[in-house]
């Protein structure tokens, strides 16, 4: 895979050896490849997906991607749930702690996305963004909590975008920002409140789309995905993030090429996306 060379100076070296490692809708994409990225070093791995049988449009199963954990080198337990769903949520974290003995990484990966306008967007679809991005993201960190505050390198990751108030992104969807934005004042949030916890707070979001099913399925996908980077691109990023100490990290909104580059990797050319690949959503252009 294209990161697992060019992070070779920060990141290949640094074992995950004896942490566990727990990520929200990890079947596929970019929660896969980081849960993948933490199993190349040794990490255990609890992926807590709805995707328990074959979807028609999209690759792949939490089953199929536990056994991509195993064979990468990490242990991995699959639990078919809702992140919506308390119960569900609760049971994800009892696996982790029944099978590795803790929690010491979050991974809010789950996410829903509609962007169309307001007077269009169902109630429905303001529910589901608010359930999973928001309601989601609550209660996999609160459940993981008193197990992350007694390890000795606790992480919670919520991929989500830094704060960027300008009339672009508030006019372009306002429910969908909302939803995001209200996972990383959550996660900025639990930064303070649990300041001496020796938990690591953090956010990571993609400089660029980012080729997954949910980009392909998307009009003119083909052509969009040749303009975007490999998930690998954001999994190298989460692994140098969760390499540092909890402390270095907390209270901080990433985007991947930033760390890649602070970490010394100076050509982003074998994520793909050709010379201008496609900015995401949230992130304006470069001035300099």
């Amino acid at each position: 895979m294209p990161g697992h060379d060019t992070t070779d100076s920060t990141t290949d070296r640094t074992s995950f050896a004896d942490r566990t490692i727990v990520v929200s809708g990890g079947s596929r994409g970019i929660g896969l490849a980081i849960a993948l990225g933490a199993a190349r070093r040794g990490a255990n791995v609890v992926l807590l997906a709805k995707t328990a049988e074959p979807h028609p449009r999209l690759p792949g199963t939490v089953h199929t991607a536990v056994a991509e954990v195993e064979a990468a080198g990490g242990k991995g337990v699959a639990v078919v749930g809702d992140v919506r769903k308390e119960e569900d949520v609760a049971r994800a974290i009892d696996t982790a702690v029944e099978h590795f003995g803790g929690v010491d990484i979050v991974v809010n990966n789950a996410s829903a996305i509609a962007t169309e306008a307001t007077d269009q967007l169902s109630v429905k679809k303001f529910d589901l963004m608010m359930d999973i991005n928001v309601r989601g993201t609550f209660l996999l960190t609160k459940a993981a909590l008193p197990h992350l505050q007694q390890s000795q390198s606790a992480h919670v990751l919520t991929l989500a975008p830094p704060l960027n108030l300008s009339a672009k992104w508030l006019g372009a969807h306002p429910t969908y920002t909302l939803s995001k934005y209200g996972m990383t004042l959550l996660s900025l949030g639990w930064a303070a409140e649990y300041a001496d916890a020796g938990i690591g707070f953090s956010c990571l979001w993609p400089e660029t789309y980012i080729a997954t099913s949910a980009v392909t399925n998307l009009a003119e996908g083909d052509a969009l995905v040749k303009a975007s980077r490999s998930p690998e691109i954001m999994a190298d990023a989460a692994v140098a993030i969760l390499s540092q100490p909890s402390a270095d990290v907390n209270g901080q909104t990433f985007i991947d090429s930033e760390v890649l580059t602070k970490a010394g990797v100076t050509d982003l050319s074998p994520y793909g996306g050709g010379d201008d690949p496609i900015l995401d959503i949230f992130v304006d252009e470069r001035t300099s």
